[in-house]
């Protein structure tokens, strides 16, 4: 079986992989432009990327729009011919203006999730970037795709399957994580191979009403070239993947962070209660156990998502996110995917992508 890359506008990458969106800064330009040289796909996520701006505590919409700004052009200095991509999450405040800033910057691919895109199609129409909506489940789905369809007759260019063992926010209910009062059992849980195929045969439906192909990537959880190859036989276009480029060289977050994937044990990754409003996976330190015990007094609101009432909100998220970036690891919320235990070593983009590729073809032959 031929491996091919993944078709975004006019643009096809080597390989078929996307490198996730990780904020705030974990997937910066450093990260993104060297995935996208190196044959895949590079997603810089939007998440409060203007944190390094001298004017971010005073002006934190304009430090995040001229950050974002920068960013892309760095990535492009790197991949100039490479696909680069970016996460916009929709419980931003200010999504509608981060979208039309980087769609105005020609950005390749808009990823969205924490949240249903409802009109992110607007902002697209007569300009070449592409957009992929976050899913998890056939029925979320089916919704968007209805939506865009009716609402701006639209069909959308990609769908992103992010299933139960991904990092970071979460679109299952705790009890299907196997967590909260009434967990469910292993084997009711929602599995990522049955979600593939229900939405799989549900894009086929569309695709043979639009004559439109409709690419579906797989998230969460996927770790090695076998599991790649796993959905690739099961008729995905490609994956995504962020855990693994974490303990990357060229991972833009700080050593620190890189040092806790390698450092972690797999009884130190937890669920967690997120200001999103969404369950998150993150590794268990000390900044969990204090804001268990107490709850940290929060001195300004940066007004990053509108889901978080500042009064209720268990931490401030952009606060933990921005330490956890920076390596301050007493006070970080380190989101990491389920198999973030697994990692050995931090090894160069290039290398970790050839081991991925070299393990996926061995696998497609067997």
């Amino acid at each position: 079986m031929e491996i091919k890359g993944i078709k975004v506008g006019d643009k096809i990458s080597k390989y078929p992989i996307i490198q996730g969106g990780m904020g705030v800064g974990v997937s910066g330009y450093r990260l993104a432009g060297t995935v996208a040289k190196e044959g895949g796909i590079g997603i810089i996520s939007t998440a409060d990327i203007g944190y390094r701006e001298p004017d971010f505590e005073k002006n934190p919409v304009e430090a995040n729009l001229r950050a974002i700004d920068k960013e892309i052009d760095k990535a492009r200095e790197i991949a100039p011919n490479g696909i680069i991509g970016i996460n916009i999450m929709c419980a931003l405040n200010n999504y509608s203006e981060m979208v039309k800033e980087v769609v105005k910057k020609g950005i390749d691919l808009i990823i969205s999730g924490a949240g249903l895109p409802k009109d992110l199609p607007e902002f697209v129409k007569g300009t070449k970037t592409k957009i992929a909506p976050i899913i998890s489940s056939a029925r979320g789905a089916k919704l968007i795709t209805k939506l865009w369809r009716t609402k701006h007759n639209y069909v959308p260019d990609m769908i992103v399957i992010e299933g139960p063992e991904a990092g970071g926010h979460l679109g299952f209910h705790l009890e299907e994580l196997g967590e909260g009062e009434n967990p469910l059992p292993t084997e009711e849980r929602p599995k990522l191979e049955d979600i593939t195929r229900e939405v799989i045969e549900e894009m086929k439906k569309v695709e043979e009403e639009t004559g439109k192909e409709i690419p579906v990537i797989v998230a969460g959880g996927i770790y090695t070239g076998e599991d790649i190859a796993k959905f690739l036989k099961l008729g995905a276009s490609g994956v995504q993947m962020a855990t693994r480029f974490v303990a990357t060289d060229e991972c833009d977050a700080a050593e620190e962070f890189k040092k806790a994937y390698v450092d972690c044990k797999k009884e130190d990754i937890e669920i967690v209660n997120s200001p999103v409003g969404m369950p998150g996976r993150a590794i268990h330190n000390a900044f969990l156990d204090k804001v268990k015990e107490q709850r940290p007094k929060i001195e300004k609101c940066l007004r990053c998502i509108h889901t978080c009432d500042v009064n209720t909100t268990p931490y401030c998220i952009t606060r933990a996110l921005i330490n956890a970036v920076k390596g301050n690891m007493e006070n970080a919320l380190l989101f990491c995917g389920s198999n973030a235990y697994r990692i050995q070593n931090i090894v160069p983009v290039h290398q970790l992508m050839q081991e991925l590729m070299q393990e996926t073809n061995l696998a497609m032959q067997a």
